[in-house]
Parts: C-alpha cells; sequence; structure tokens
C-alpha cells in the first residue's frame, strides 16, 4: 500500500502545469472505439483511470501504446462486445463504453461500473435514453445486454436530468446512427464539448450550441483524429483550494480560467486574489481565509461537486462558519470523519455541511475513502503543522497525475512511501 508523508504548514508558492483532464480524456478514449485507423491524443494524465480504459480497448481488442502524454489507439471494428465484471469494477467511468461499443458493434454486455462510493449513480437515464434509438435490453444476474438488430435510429431524446455521462452515452451511440438524433436537456461541461470536438475532427456530424440541446446528424463511419485534450478543471481547483488554505501564491500554468468561473468566485470571496490570463490562473491567498456562507454544487455552469470536498478542507481554518449545500451525490461526505482527524469541525445533515472555521489544524494519520475526499486530506495535511500520513492512496491516483511532485515544486514537503 503506497501512503503520502507530509511535513504541513507552509505556504505553497511557485508556478506548476495542469494537466490534460480526466474526466475529458476517459469518454475519448471510449470514442476511438467508433474509429478507423490510428488516432492520437496529446496531453492525456498518467493516471490509473486512463490505464483501466486502455485495459478495456485492449480487451476488445484494439491496441495503444503511451508515449509521455501522447496516446496513439489504432482503432478497427471491435473483436469483443462484452466488458467482463473485473474491468467494468475498476473505474466509476467505464459505463461510458456502452455508447461506443453498441454504436459500433450493435451489440454489447456490461455489468455495474466501480469506483468511488459516492452513492447510487443510477444508469437509468442512459438505459431509457438508448432504448429510444432502438436498443433492446436484458437483464441477466446483474449483466445488461444490450442489442440493436438493424443498428440504432435517430431519436428525440429528453434527459430526467443533465447528466454527463448519458449525455455521453447517447452522443457516442448516436453517432453512427441512422438519421438525426436530439438530445434535450444536455449537460453542458466543457468535458462534452471536447468529446464532441474530437469525434467531428474525425467526421462526425454535431453540433451544440450550449443551450443544453446537442444534435447529432448520424454518418456510416469515422476516421481517426488527433486531438489535445483540455486541461483538468478539477485539479485546477485542487491546486487553488491548496494555496487558499495555506496563505500560498501559486500559478497555474495550462490551465482554462473560463471553465473555472464558479470556483473562482468562491474563491475570490474567502479574500483570495486571483488573476488570469492566456491559459495561466494565479491565486494570492490571505493569512487567513473568510467564510462563505452558502455554495450550492450543480451542474455546469455552477459549482461543480467535485470541488465542494476541495473547499471543505480550505476553509476548515475560515474566520467562521461556512455552509455547502450538496445537490448530486447523498454520500459525497464520506470523506469528512477522516478529515476531522486533523481537528477540523464539521457537521452533516443530509446534504448539508457546516464547517466551523478553527484558528489551526493538528497534524493526523488518515485514509483515503474516494478521489476528491483524498485530495481534501491533502489540502488538511498541507495546512496542518507536524508529520500526518494519508494512506489508501490508490484512490487519489484515479484521478492525479503526480500530486507529490507537483506540490513539492510548489515548496511542499511531501513524500509517497
Amino acid at each position: 500500500m503506497q501512503n503520502l508523508i507530509i511535513n504541513g504548514g507552509k505556504k505553497l508558492n511557485g508556478t506548476i502545469k495542469v494537466h490534460g483532464a480526466k474526466n475529458s480524456v476517459l469518454p475519448i478514449i471510449s470514442a476511438s472505439i467508433l474509429m478507423n485507423g490510428k488516432s492520437v491524443l496529446h496531453n492525456c494524465p498518467d493516471l490509473s483511470d486512463v490505464d483501466a480504459a486502455l485495459e478495456i480497448l485492449k480487451f476488445l481488442g484494439i491496441n495503444s501504446q503511451k508515449s509521455g502524454s501522447d496516446i496513439s489507439i489504432a482503432s478497427i471494428t471491435p473483436e469483443n462486445y462484452i466488458i467482463p465484471d473485473e474491468l467494468m469494477r475498476k473505474m466509476r467511468s467505464s459505463v461510458m463504453f456502452l455508447g461506443s461499443i453498441l454504436g459500433r458493434t450493435g451489440k454489447a454486455v456490461i455489468t455495474t461500473p466501480g469506483g468511488c462510493m459516492l452513492g447510487p449513480r443510477p444508469i437509468d437515464i442512459h438505459i431509457s435514453a438508448l432504448k429510444k434509438l432502438g436498443a433492446k435490453v436484458k437483464e441477466n444476474r446483474g449483466t445488461l445486454e444490450f442489442s440493436a438488430k438493424g443498428g440504432l435510429k435517430g431519436a428525440d431524446i429528453l434527459l430526467d436530468f443533465p447528466s454527463v455521462g448519458a449525455t455521453e452515452n447517447v452522443i457516442l451511440a448516436a453517432t453512427l446512427a441512422k438519421g438525426i438524433t436530439i438530445i434535450r436537456n444536455a449537460a453542458l461541461e466543457p468535458e462534452i464539448s471536447d468529446l464532441i470536438n474530437f469525434l467531428n475532427a474525425a467526421g462526425a456530424r454535431i453540433s451544440s450550441g450550449g443551450t443544453g440541446t446537442v444534435i447529432i446528424d448520424g454518418v456510416s463511419e469515422l476516421d481517426c483524429a488527433e486531438h489535445t485534450i483540455i486541461p483538468d478543471r478539477i485539479e485546477t481547483a485542487t491546486y487553488m483550494a491548496a494555496a487558499a488554505a495555506t496563505g500560498g501564491d501559486i500559478s497555474l500554468k495550462n490551465a482554462n480560467a473560463s471553465h473555472m468561473l464558479s470556483v473562482i468566485e468562491v474563491l475570490r470571496k474567502t479574500g483570495c486574489e486571483i488573476i488570469s490570463g492566456d491559459s495561466l490562473i494565479s491565486i494570492h491567498a490571505p493569512e487567513r481565509l473568510k467564510p462563505v456562507k452558502s455554495v450550492k454544487t450543480s451542474v455546469y455552469p455552477g459549482f461543480p461537486t467535485d470541488a465542494g470536498p476541495l473547499l471543505i478542507s480550505a476553509l476548515t481554518t475560515a474566520s467562521g462558519t461556512s455552509v455547502f449545500c450538496e445537490n448530486i451525490f447523498q454520500n459525497r461526505y464520506v470523506f469528512v470523519n477522516e478529515l476531522s482527524r486533523f481537528g477540523a469541525n464539521i457537521s452533516t445533515y443530509g446534504t448539508i455541511a457546516i464547517v466551523e472555521g478553527r484558528r489551526a489544524l493538528s497534524s493526523a494519520h488518515c485514509r483515503c475513502t474516494d478521489l476528491r475526499g483524498g485530495a481534501a486530506l491533502v489540502i488538511a495535511a498541507l495546512k496542518a503543522e507536524g508529520e500526518s500520513e494519508i494512506g489508501n492512496i490508490c484512490h487519489i491516483k484515479r484521478g492525479y497525475e503526480n500530486i507529490a511532485e507537483n506540490f513539492r515544486q510548489l515548496g511542499a514537503d511531501i513524500k509517497e512511501v
């Protein structure tokens, strides 16, 4: 088991580069299944979730190769249409392969995806939408078997909720379908736009006006494409929150401020000075943060649920009480008990978390419960005086490339053992 050892109490200072977006590269890897020839992806993060996605491609008979931050994928018609349970359980986003496999082969077999245990993430919305495209679904002992004899056909689909995963799956399934598909109440996340841009570069005909409607005019086949993954906005938020917590002054290269507006707004309320330019965000934090009266997570462009734990951790030493309302995952606060080991004073009531700011945190031994909760523990350890140890960091490795090295570049005393 790998742990992080952190000697906290040091202000973060310096400049680092933000990696490519985890939540963008994964659906784009899935999209490569729909293509013919060798596609090349640039600015790909080195993550265990990315490795799991490439394992799924390999099982399907599609070869890929990593070289630094580049991934090349030699796409062919998959030899298989079944994703075994052990691969589905490796990451929460594995369900996104459903749309591309079904769209390319007319068949797909999956089980329930794994990943962080943040509460139910039902795929009912995915299934309902795929049925409207003509897919038949059969459940067999926990396995879902999809089929579309004669291929999928375009449809007018209204999503009950602007689910990112469901929007991606419908886009992937409809790209090679016959006719026009309209997705209403679609997710608006930047990662959706990145997926659309990749598919269009390969010959897809997809349009989105950023108003919650996506139109897919199905094509018979796709070529290969070369594409650069957008910056990871949650990684950006993580380093900004860490700088805020420690009273630091840092700059982030390869960061897109237009994707961060809701996070920047909250951080400014805490007293942080934030300046953004061309692919650069700089944050200067005060000695002690101001509390934030109300932060409500929401779908994009609202405050992202993944950034909630990061800001909660930063505000544990604010000069007053902050209130968070979680509207996406019912078990988002599973990390709070571990964060309390640092002396944080946090009370949770269902979807509400009340953070009573304290003057200081103390060092602690704790364990990651999930990806973003793990990052929140790192932020607390960077703030706390003394040596802290964080275990079970396999969760962190799902979404952060070289997190210890990046924080060292910012002056932190941190090592992986």
